[in-house]
């Protein structure tokens, strides 16, 4: 029971942030997105270093002088990873008319949502990996910290259901379809997870390489898309505040529950 609320905790918290489409109206007030992106972006910085880096680190001291080596072998295929994704999968970020990915006939909408599912897929996958370290029990992460990056992930997902929820009610679509819409773009999340695990625990060396994976692909969605989108339009501070927050909130879940 508690493993399946673990997977599904950044899920949970994805749909409740969709569902405010029914509480809110109009599209949310421009200072406020920015801030909830930097949010997710500190969020994530701080879970890439504290629950993924370090203990992919903690687990590769036995090669001395190139212990580093896993970490950044990992990291970088990770971010490799997800440059490949971003350039073959057809996605349209909010505020843009022009598509990335190949070519297709796919709707806006439908684009929409493949960009947050490729948001979220790195958050599924450290939440994935994570979990598979706790599992093996000699790894140096416990439930309680694999639960603290998944509380993390989720407490950032709930914004970020919101802010894909809300614009497609405003652009005309009905709010049921626009929640089921916003609620659909988190369930790679867990789908990643278990994939993760499965594939951690065939390859239990490989651990800290899966780790600092996670890592990577998450840092290139702050770089790439979050951290962009929190500085669009007129300058502000707002965004930068909210990495803070963010970095701060999530470093104090990793130390006090990991």
């Amino acid at each position: 029971m508690k493993e399946a609320m673990i997977l599904l905790t950044p899920f949970i918290g994805t749909t409740l942030g969709a569902s405010m489409v029914f509480f809110m109206k109009g599209e949310m007030n421009r200072k406020i997105r920015k801030m909830l992106l930097g949010f997710a972006a500190g969020v994530m910085i701080a879970a890439s270093v504290w629950s993924l880096l370090i203990p992919a680190l903690d687990l590769s001291e036995g090669l001395g002088r190139l212990s580093w080596l896993p970490a950044v072998i990992g990291f970088m295929l990770g971010i490799i990873f997800l440059l490949a994704l971003d350039t073959w999968i057809p996605h349209l970020h909010q505020n843009s008319q022009k598509p990335e990915g190949i070519p297709s006939k796919l709707s806006k909408s439908s684009m929409l949502i493949l960009a947050v599912a490729l948001h979220n897929l790195p958050e599924g996958m450290a939440v994935g990996v994570s979990f598979a370290g706790a599992l093996m029990g000699n790894s140096g992460i416990t439930f309680m910290g694999a639960f603290a990056l998944a509380l993390g992930i989720a407490i950032q997902n709930f914004p970020e259901g919101a802010i894909i929820s809300m614009p497609l009610q405003s652009e005309g679509m009905s709010k049921k379809k626009a929640f089921l819409y916003g609620a659909a773009s988190g369930i790679v999340e867990p789908m990643g997870a278990v994939v993760t695990i499965l594939l951690a625990e065939q390859v239990v060396p490989l651990l800290p390489y899966f780790l600092a994976f996670a890592a990577g692909a998450m840092i290139y969605v702050v770089v790439e898309e979050l951290i962009p989108e929190a500085q669009e339009g007129e300058h502000s501070n707002i965004g930068t505040v909210g990495v803070a927050v963010g970095f701060a909130l999530m470093m104090i879940l990793d130390v006090a529950l990991g």
